[in-house]
């Protein structure tokens, strides 16, 4: 099998089991988070997930304006699951 062949069925393989794992957390979540509650914390965790990924393996460095993104993203988190 090609090298891009098989880096294309570990994405899809990955894909597949986030994918399995998703589907009854977002079930079991949905007795007590909103639909909008729970898609913002898998949004959170991908982009959490994503930025440490981009920095130890790909040794990407993380800039200001990154974490000003980071942090306008929290604040919208902060007011999603702000009851008023």
């Amino acid at each position: 099998m090609p090298l891009s062949a098989a880096i294309i069925v570990a994405s899809w393989g990955i894909a597949f089991i986030e994918y399995c794992l998703a589907v009854p957390a977002h079930r079991w979540g949905s007795a007590v988070y909103s639909t909008a509650e729970l898609k913002t914390m898998q949004e959170i965790i991908t982009l959490l997930v994503f930025a440490a990924f981009s920095v130890l393996y790909l040794g990407e460095s993380q800039k200001w304006n990154h974490a000003a993104g980071f942090g306008f993203i929290a604040l919208g988190a902060f007011f999603v699951f702000q009851k008023w």
